[in-house]
């Protein structure tokens, strides 16, 4: 929700990897059969979570369109939000196979422990208490308080998504992936506001639904300011950078490889026409 999806990656163990690849090696063909059923259902077990994440988020983007709850400004946001950034993948930064891309790795930013822990708060701020704000209301049938939060709520929901997607895509580049968490932030950040100013100006909420509001403003304000512009953009640009070096590097290597190999094929046919 931060850019979480973007920034903090799967950890990976390649010393577990390349041992079970040398031992995979030594297993007669029933056991090594067994190694990559094992294998094949790790992975679709973590394919299928992830598509369970997706489709609870549809469901939850499903269900807040339909209620008419949220404005049609955050309504065509997100259209707005996913042309733009294929826009740029397009035109401005085009993915470019690097190393990186290569073998992989989608990770931008390297979370340590205390990162993670940030993350955590960030998720049961942003999306736990306003999501069980917003169950409050409907079961307290008051529509103000489901109005005020919902479009929080619809928004974050959109961006979890769309980071979810373009992570594993590699058609978008490091820095069109990290402008996600930074367009939608920036927009939630003033439905935040929205939804603080609602809440003083309206006597009839519940008190603690100011809490929530002004909680969720300084985490993504903090998120914003602290994380995401100074240190997570930055990195996604370096690395899009060293990426199109690599790229290049590798490009004019293969010209000239190409290069001699015409002129050392090109050498003995002068040679015989010399003889």
């Amino acid at each position: 929700m931060s850019g979480v999806s973007l920034a903090v990656a799967p950890r990976t163990e390649p010393d577990k990897t390349t041992t079970s690849a040398a031992t995979a090696a030594d297993m007669n063909p029933q056991q090594r059969r067994h190694h990559q059923q094992q294998q094949q259902s790790m992975v679709g077990g973590v394919m299928g979570s992830l598509r369970v994440i997706e489709l609870q988020l549809v469901a939850f983007i499903m269900v807040f369109s339909a209620s008419g709850l949220v404005p049609l400004l955050d309504l065509i946001f997100p259209a707005f939000a996913s042309a733009y950034l294929l826009l740029l993948s397009r035109l401005a930064f085009p993915a470019h196979g690097g190393a990186a891309a290569s073998n992989g790795s989608q990770e931008i930013f390297h979370g340590s422990r205390l990162f993670r822990l940030y993350v955590i708060v960030g998720t049961a701020v942003g999306l736990f208490l306003p999501l069980a704000y917003v169950l409050g209301g409907f079961a307290r049938g008051d529509e103000h308080a489901v109005r005020s939060a919902t479009p929080h709520l619809f928004l974050l929901s959109f961006q979890i998504l769309t980071e979810n997607i373009i992570s594993g895509l590699s058609l978008f580049s490091p820095p069109v992936r990290a402008l996600v968490p930074l367009l939608y932030t920036v927009r939630r950040i003033f439905v935040i506001i929205d939804w603080i100013a609602d809440v003083w100006l309206n006597k009839k909420l519940p008190a603690n639904a100011a809490f929530k509001g002004v909680a969720n403003l300084v985490y993504f304000s903090i998120n914003l300011f602290v994380f995401l512009i100074p240190r997570f953009l930055p990195r996604a640009f370096e690395r899009y950078f060293r990426e199109r070096d690599e790229s290049r590097a590798k490009m004019e290597e293969d010209n000239r490889s190409a290069a001699a190999a015409v002129a050392n094929k090109s050498q003995p046919a002068a040679d015989k026409k010399s003889d």
